[in-house]
């Protein structure tokens, strides 16, 4: 596929390098040289120097034949036009761009075949919002992702010793929950990847993936861990879009603070919110964090728009006794780096946006893409079709499909019902399939599985 990337910057350099490792065709467009220079010794594609709302430049980028466009500057606006330009001077059939300004996005029919002929909208301050939100919701968790619209999700959580199926072999939590369908699908102990059978055994510290429905989730999870008990007090470190978001969001549930270091800012974020207490000054200050009864905080989100301040308020956070602690990181040698370190979640954007980007590049009908484990697995729904005599998973059980190795299928969502997948389970015509990969360089193989063939032999 042939790919324009207009935007060098963080956003933009997560997709290429992800896109560029599938055998695509990536030319990417910015107006800093250097950005441009790095990407280039860095992989194997084409740049443009120039401003990718321009029609000369997309031109040079090679418009006229190009698959699909994806605009991720830091311009919402260049973004726009860059869009209108390959639709009306290019005919682009595809056109992606990121949306930030809640200006524009709270106006949908700004965008449509009769307005600014954008096909997919990407926010990633809404994408990391909605990723927080989930976190919240599900105490203990390390990340919570949906498919089929909700109807199934997959968890990661990573297992303590006091959890009753630690120390014993996987097939002993379906004898514990008889009455919970819910499969493991993935298992990283010290960031190796083990693939998970009846026999595998749960160590203390292994983080588990697992597929369930949502009214099974903690029940799964208090196989692995001690449940912890529904948060009450958040505090958000910062009031841009992402601090702001989830304020409002959660506001009328929980009992909610935000520190905004400006105090302009903070102004005007108290009198947006309802229910919210405003706090003007520095989320590192650690006398601040004791006056707000740090040692009482069931979670402590850092998301300003400076990684270093994130990092540096959430360890301060965690070491005067905030519950859980998360950072919003956008840089990926600090996103390994704290990984496995005193904060509890971190929060990488590029890696919570790529998925969206990633489902209207993949062959085949895939409707939602997961990355994980920092770009190295991904976590894919496709839909099944075709008959016996064209698919290769259409009318066969699990058990006699050829899966690349470290793939599973983890559930199959058929209309309204939702079947965890077990060996003997038959995939039908129209069935959502979700799949884990361990690495993600399988996905070409899994999107031949799921072509349908003219003649399939």
């Amino acid at each position: 596929m042939k790919i324009i990337i207009l935007g060098a910057g963080q956003v933009g350099t997560s997709v290429a390098a992800n896109l560029v490792s599938e055998a695509n065709d990536i030319t990417v467009v910015d107006r800093n040289s250097e950005l441009l220079r790095a990407l280039q010794d860095r992989f194997d594609l084409r740049t443009v120097l120039g401003h990718g709302a321009h029609p000369d430049v997309l031109r040079r980028a090679g418009a006229e034949d190009a698959d699909m466009m994806l605009a991720v500057t830091n311009s919402d606006e260049t973004n726009m036009v860059a869009c209108q330009v390959a639709h009306t001077l290019f005919k682009t059939p595809t056109k992606i761009a990121r949306v930030r300004s809640p200006g524009y996005l709270d106006h949908p029919q700004l965008f449509g075949p009769d307005a600014l002929p954008i096909d997919v909208r990407i926010s990633p301050e809404q994408l990391v919002t909605e990723y927080i939100l989930r976190l919240v919701q599900n105490p203990g968790t390390l990340q919570v992702l949906d498919f089929a619209g909700g109807r199934v999700r997959l968890v990661a959580v990573r297992a303590y010793e006091e959890g009753p199926l630690v120390g014993h072999a996987l097939r002993t939590l379906y004898e514990h929950m008889p009455d919970v369908d819910t499969r493991v699908v993935a298992i990283y102990r010290q960031d190796r990847a083990i693939q998970p059978d009846g026999h595998t055994v749960i160590e203390a510290n292994d983080e588990v993936f697992f597929i369930a429905a949502p009214e099974h989730i903690r029940a799964v999870m208090s196989e692995l861990r001690r449940l912890e008990k529904p948060y009450k007090r958040l505090i958000f470190a910062g009031g841009g879009n992402i601090g702001t978001r989830l304020a409002r969001a959660t506001e009328q549930d929980f009992r909610v603070k935000i520190i905004e270091r400006d105090p302009q800012r903070a102004r005007q974020i108290a009198e947006s919110l309802e229910r919210t207490i405003v706090l003007q000054g520095d989320a590192a200050d650690e006398t601040l964090l004791l006056e707000e009864n740090i040692e009482n905080t069931d979670v402590f989100c850092a998301v300003t728009n400076d990684d270093e301040d994130n990092i540096l308020s959430a360890m301060l956070a965690k070491r005067l006794g905030a519950h859980k602690v998360m950072a919003l990181i956008n840089r990926p040698a600090y996103v390994d780096l704290m990984q496995s370190g005193r904060i509890d979640v971190v929060i990488s954007p590029q890696q919570a946006t790529i998925g969206t980007l990633l489902k209207h590049v993949r062959r085949g009908d895939v409707v939602e893409v997961h990355s994980l484990r920092r770009g190295a697995a991904e976590a894919i729904e496709a839909i099944a079709h075709g008959d016996p005599h064209s698919s290769q998973v259409v009318g066969r059980a699990i058990e006699d499909i050829r899966l690349p190795k470290g793939t599973l299928i983890g559930a199959i969502v058929r209309g309204d019902q939702v079947l965890i997948a077990h060996h003997d389970t038959v995939i039908l015509p129209e069935d959502h399939v979700i799949l884990f990969l361990q690495d993600k360089r399988r996905v070409p193989e899994v999107e031949r599985l799921f072509q349908v063939a003219v003649t399939f032999l």
